[in-house]
């Protein structure tokens, strides 16, 4: 049955005509949808880690895109990017099916008790890329799990963030920053990924965002890399050799990112002038900590 325009005007999202059926537990649910259009979404500023931040609406209230990318079962909770959610192996269906106990009881801890059968907000918004990082670990290579953990990792720091603001005494800003860190790991493996073909990142280029309105691609895992690496540092790694060796990896493939500093339609300005700014602070950095060998 067709949405009527009064009802469009009045809703943020809706729910697809066609059933998702789950391939792990056979769950039939009709996947959340948001509507396009309309004034919902008021573009704010782009933050240095390339979140697209959005003006609460006066008449929609909070409005994120990023709430509606996950496809989560309501009953095994097995969640996935849309493109993943169907050709499971028949042993990683089985690791999931097995997990599902794990996966409830580890978001609950977090986040209490929750019911994906209800639309999406802030809260099933971050659960869902908990809950697909958990996934993601029992899919195989063929797949390119890290690159899409890594994605999942910062859009829940994000998340994260923005409860943490919400709700200060809740100590979100720890588990924020936890996600920032696994982040910057992902994101270091993905470049390694790039160069040693073990995953098939070149198959999801045109999904790497890291945010939903603007597509960075392999320059946004190279900038984010340089970005969170900076960043935690002192968590990534204790030694100040191996510290040292981080900083003068990441420069070298930021380096490669700006070029000659010009900006063309592949490298908008943006990124261009956000990774020169950070290519010479890492400069100075390496040059306090012993300088490049």
């Amino acid at each position: 049955m067709a949405v009527s325009t009064a009802s469009q005007n009045k809703k943020i999202s809706f729910r697809a005509k066609e059933n998702s059926v789950c391939p792990v537990c056979n769950e039939v649910h009709q996947k959340e949808q948001m509507f396009q259009g309309g004034g919902r979404l008021i573009a704010g500023k782009l933050t240095q880690e390339l979140r697209r931040l959005y003006e609460k609406n006066k008449k929609f209230g909070r409005v994120g895109p990023n709430d509606y990318i996950i496809t989560v079962c309501p009953r095994c909770l097995y969640a996935s990017f849309n493109k993943d959610w169907d050709g499971l192996a028949a042993n990683e269906a089985e690791a999931l099916r097995a997990s599902s106990d794990q996966r409830r009881s580890f978001l609950e801890k977090i986040l209490g008790p929750l019911d994906f059968n209800e639309d999406r907000n802030i809260i099933l918004g971050v659960a869902s890329y908990l809950l697909a990082i958990e996934c993601y670990q029992k899919r195989g290579l063929s797949v390119a799990p890290t690159p899409k953990k890594a994605l999942c990792a910062i859009r829940a720091a994000w998340y994260f963030d923005d409860l943490t603001l919400e709700f200060p005494d809740l100590k979100f800003n720890e588990i924020r920053d936890f996600m920032f860190k696994k982040a910057a790991i992902y994101y270091s493996m993905t470049l390694e990924l790039m160069q040693n073909g073990q995953e098939p990142v070149d198959s999801i280029q045109g999904m790497l965002g890291p945010d939903s309105d603007n597509n960075w691609g392999f320059d946004g895992v190279v900038y984010l890399n340089a970005y969170l690496t900076r960043k935690f540092l002192s968590q990534l790694a204790e030694k100040k050799e191996d510290q040292l060796n981080l900083l003068i990896r990441a420069k070298r493939m930021l380096a490669r990112l700006y070029g000659s500093g010009k900006s063309s339609k592949g490298k908008p300005s943006a990124i261009i002038e956000m990774a020169r700014e950070l290519y010479d602070e890492y400069g100075a950095l390496i040059e306090e900590m012993g300088g490049e060998k």
